[in-house]
């Protein structure tokens, strides 16, 4: 089992400003606030969590081949 990468870079879709974070790996991160701009991103529908949505990298669950964290 490949190991798990827990950064990602959230892109925001209001701005397209780029910020590195550390994903959790015991919850889902359903909310996250641009610095840039300060919309306030949330899952799409059908996604778990703002690194499913907009980040490079899926959250830690989902590359674990799980369902979502929630």
């Amino acid at each position: 089992m490949p190991d798990l990468i827990l950064e990602s870079i959230l892109i925001c879709p209001n701005c397209g400003h780029q910020k590195t974070e550390t994903m959790p790996t015991d919850a889902c991160q359903y909310y996250y606030e641009c610095e840039a701009c300060h919309l306030l991103l949330k899952p799409r529908p059908g996604d778990c969590c703002v690194f499913c949505s907009f980040g490079t990298v899926k959250c830690p669950p989902i590359q674990q081949g799980g369902g979502c964290c929630g």
